[in-house]
């Protein structure tokens, strides 16, 4: 077995694997883009993209890390619950001190 084809402890199952029968993967979907931006943070490169398909409006977050890329999606319908939250993230790392190790 290769390792990218353990089974994940999360239940999804390898890329692969379509879950379809007779091997067809999914038909793709139309995606609109929106608006794109990215931003550079010490050795990781996040891509911001507002998209749209026929399902409806989406941010898909993508974090490149020397080309190994991970992908979060939230529905549009979630953005300003996560704003807000990232908003206390954001209050609560300027608040709290920052822990210095013991040398």
């Amino acid at each position: 077995m290769i390792s990218n084809e353990r089974p994940s402890p999360y239940g999804h199952r390898p890329h692969n694997q379509s879950g379809y029968q007779n091997g067809f993967s999914k038909p793709p979907v139309a995606e609109d883009t929106l608006k794109s931006d990215k931003v550079q943070i010490e050795r990781k490169t996040f891509v911001f993209t507002l998209k749209e398909n026929p399902r409806g409006r989406f941010l898909r977050i993508t974090e490149d890390v020397n080309g190994r890329r991970d992908t979060i999606i939230i529905p549009a319908t979630g953005l300003a619950e996560f704003k807000k939250l990232l908003d206390e993230m954001l209050r609560t790392s300027d608040e709290v001190p920052v822990k210095v190790p013991l040398a």
